[in-house]
């Protein structure tokens, strides 16, 4: 990593921050906002910001988020395939749906057992000082993929989920930037909901189904 990107850019309540946590703060609202309006754009710009966040976040020692942008890199070229070549089971192009009861209940056992499993992977092979609450973070952020890549409206409930909690998580941590862009993320998360419900089929719920995604 070249050593302009590792100096301070400025300093926020005490703590540096790197011109490389700007940069991937820049390009990742603007992935957002590419998401927001189903612009398939935002996936490599996902890959280009989740790649910058492994450096910010290993730095931090929250490296099970580290981990998890190695994996969104690597999700983002599927989820990049999905928005442009992706259908549903029945062959009708990918479009915004709604889960179904069945599909909403996996995820939220997806959920359930993610958020464990990576804490306690975190505990058992890292020094990470904060494991439930970066479990959580990862281990949702995982569904939220998989649901935002598949374009079901739900993957918004889930980033908000996931954004309140990493508020706390990089207070703890000082990283103050990436807080603000946190909390803009979580206000952009209820923003998008809402959206994407303007964007949903007459025929969408019935259409959904997560099983045959």
């Amino acid at each position: 990593m070249p050593e302009f990107f590792s100096a301070p850019a400025f300093v926020l309540w005490g703590a540096p921050t790197s011109w490389l946590e700007v940069v991937a703060a820049a390009i990742a609202l603007v992935m957002v906002g590419c998401n927001m309006r189903e612009i398939h754009w935002g996936w490599p710009l996902a890959i280009v910001s989740s790649l910058l966040y492994v450096f910010v976040f290993a730095e931090a020692r929250i490296y099970g988020d580290a981990t998890l942008q190695i994996f969104f890199a690597i999700v983002a070229l599927w989820g990049w395939f999905q928005w442009l070549r992706g259908h549903r089971a029945d062959g009708i192009e990918l479009h915004v749906s709604r889960l179904t009861m069945r599909g909403a209940l996996w995820s939220l056992v997806a959920c359930a057992v993610a958020w464990p499993l990576v804490a306690l992977f975190l505990i058992r092979f890292t020094d990470t000082d904060v494991p439930w609450f970066d479990g959580f973070a990862t281990g949702l952020s995982l569904v939220g993929q998989f649901l935002l890549g598949r374009k079901f409206i739900e993957n918004w409930i889930v980033w908000l989920a996931v954004n309140v909690v990493s508020i706390g998580l990089f207070i703890h941590k000082g990283l103050w930037l990436t807080v603000g862009l946190y909390a803009v993320f979580a206000v952009l998360s209820i923003a998008g909901y809402f959206a994407w419900r303007h964007r949903l089929r007459p025929t969408a719920a019935a259409a959904s189904a997560l099983e045959h995604a």
